[in-house]
């Protein structure tokens, strides 16, 4: 009966760029791979199957993340991009045949590089992000506000489970908290439920849109991780900086492996 092999298992630390978050990964085994195959089905299932081998991924962690629950509720949604590129890096090393299209002439190639030197990192600037609240007075619509925050992987998955809207449009309305109507000598009209901030975003003209996502840029979503190559198109010479899409990659490595 096999018993284990003895091996120490590479990790590697990561510092989450939000939360600003000390965490150690161990490098992906070939079991876990596997339980990840088996998730593609629903995106509900993806993103519960990529927090949960995160999770069990983790060899030193915050003192404040005791359980998985506290790992969902204290851990954003760009935290987790660092993360991920922390246990990607230590499992593969390489971004493998990753594929690029040419802007210029249009002509699709593949590229091979190491995982590390596609790396930036840009940290929120203090500990308190899941504390921080915006408030973005909308310029189409003057008597309305948006009130955004950086959503955690918990906030994530309970709008995936309850909303049948399309994932796309979920995650963009994650980080509006609530919507506040507010008119002179009424009381302010407040909509919090995930279903009528989506039904309220799906209404606004499109420069409040604009506007809602520019804030959160500059307020939330600039501090996070990047994964930055310069390219060269073998056909036409074009010269280009790509953003590399590591969750995509990282699924299509756990399939594609050899």
């Amino acid at each position: 009966m096999f018993k284990g092999f003895n091996i120490e298992y590479p990790e590697y630390e990561i510092i989450t760029p939000q939360t600003r978050k000390s965490f150690t990964v161990r490098t992906l085994n070939v079991m876990k791979e596997e339980r990840l195959k088996g998730s593609l089905v629903t995106p509900v299932q993806v993103t519960d199957h990529l927090n949960t081998i995160l999770w069990e991924s983790i060899v030193k962690k915050p003192e404040t993340i005791r359980t998985f629950e506290d790992f969902l509720k204290q851990t954003t949604i760009k935290d987790r991009d660092a993360l991920l590129y922390g246990l990607y890096h230590i499992s593969y090393e390489e971004v493998r045949n990753y594929n690029v299209n040419c802007i210029a002439c249009n002509k699709d190639f593949q590229i091979t590089v190491t995982a590390s030197s596609t790396f930036d990192f840009n940290a929120y600037p203090s500990e308190n992000i899941l504390s921080t609240k915006v408030k973005v007075p909308l310029p189409k619509s003057p008597t309305v506000s948006a009130i955004l925050r950086q959503p955690t992987l918990h906030d994530e998955i309970d709008s995936l489970k309850n909303l049948s809207a399309k994932i796309d449009l979920i995650t963009i309305t994650l980080p509006i908290e609530q919507f506040v109507q507010e008119k002179d000598g009424m009381e302010p009209i407040v909509y919090k439920e995930r279903g009528d901030i989506l039904d309220a975003y799906l209404s606004l003209p499109p420069l409040d849109k604009r506007e809602i996502h520019n804030q959160y840029y500059e307020n939330f979503g600039k501090y996070c991780i990047t994964l930055k190559c310069k390219t060269y198109c073998p056909k036409c010479g074009n010269e280009e900086v790509i953003d590399i899409d590591l969750v995509d990659q990282f699924f299509r490595m756990v399939y594609t492996i050899r």
